[in-house]
């Protein structure tokens, strides 16, 4: 199972680090990219709002950005350039106004023209168009800071080097664009650093820009006796809500000494302290990580023990997996 986890994982890493760096294929000079913008007011429900189906696992979720979505001062901006082969390529992002000079609110509640500007470390976007009830359309132009690259480069990042790995010739503008877009720092370079993650690349700064993974939250997690977890790790520990708070309450549960991935497993499939009270309560005593594990995979709860234990079945988890399984082919 823990290899099937780890192979899920490394698909979703990579997946959301391609969603933003695929899509920047097209550029008009060496440090340029081109496209078209459109906007749109409140257009992206926040995280926290949605709510996961019961069988989904925890994921992350931006609390402050949520609450500031809602309240309707930040907005969509989606930015879509043409690629090599006749298609097109979209990475979208949602801001505040004050992370964009030159537009407000009020410009995209009135409508009309405007020129307005996303100011990055890495470069500078500069979008022109024009809004109608709060949607809007243009063209942009992104150009990268070269200070940024010589920053960068003196850090072990290099932005330049064209590795291709999205299939591209033109693999530096797309990290470029996406580092403008997702506000990858040198600031942010150096505080990875100093918390000594071993060896880092360009892409590790972009998972950590995606996912928030800083200093003090790697701090945190070793602290809590995860000395010698790497980006991968942290980035899991995210995605799935493994703080050090976290650890705390699954030590307080009696679960000291557990691996990494336990704890992943317990989140993935809602090992939840009110879970283990109440199947400990019903004469499951001290139940393994594994064996949490196994009955939520087959729906073993309260309910189904209670019944077991009325028919005289042995309160153990193996026998009550195999009665679970001997109950659906009845």
């Amino acid at each position: 199972m823990s290899k099937i986890l780890n192979l899920l994982m490394r698909s979703v890493v990579s997946l959301a680090v391609l969603v933003f760096i695929v899509g920047c294929n097209a550029a008009a000079a060496q440090t340029e990219v081109t496209g078209d913008w459109t906007a749109s007011l409140g257009g992206e429900k926040s995280k926290s709002v949605h709510r996961q189906k019961s069988n989904e696992p925890e994921t992350i979720a931006d609390d402050q950005e949520s609450e500031a979505q809602v309240k309707g001062d930040r907005i969509y901006l989606n930015f879509e350039r043409p690629t090599r082969n006749g298609h097109h390529s979209q990475m979208g992002q949602t801001y505040s106004f004050s992370e964009l000079q030159g537009l407000t609110r009020e410009q995209v509640e009135r409508g009309g023209p405007v020129k307005f500007s996303l100011v990055r470390e890495a470069g500078t976007v500069v979008c022109e168009g024009t809004f109608q009830n709060s949607k809007g359309v243009g063209t942009f132009r992104f150009t990268a800071n070269q200070s940024f690259i010589s920053g960068m480069k003196s850090r072990g990042f290099d932005f330049e080097r064209n590795d291709r790995t999205w299939g591209d010739e033109r693999d530096s503008e797309n990290k470029l664009f996406s580092a403008a877009v997702l506000n990858v720092t040198t600031a942010q370079a150096d505080d990875l650093l100093a918390v000594g993650l071993g060896k880092l690349d360009v892409d590790d700064l972009f998972k950590a820009a995606i996912f928030k993974v800083d200093s003090k939250f790697a701090r945190e997690m070793k602290a809590s006796g995860f000395p010698n977890l790497g980006m991968e790790e942290l980035v899991k520990a995210r995605i799935f809500k493994i703080n050090a708070g976290f650890v705390t309450q699954v030590m307080q549960l009696g679960y000291a000494n557990q691996s990494f991935e336990d704890l992943v497993q317990m989140r993935i499939f809602k090992v939840t302290p009110e879970f283990i009270a109440s199947v400990r309560n019903e004469g499951i005593a001290n139940p393994s990580v594994e064996e949490l594990v196994k009955m939520k995979i087959f729906k073993i709860d309260s309910d189904f023990i209670r019944k077991a234990k009325a028919d005289g079945a042995p309160l153990n988890v193996e026998s009550l997996v195999e009665r679970r399984i001997g109950a659906h082919r009845n």
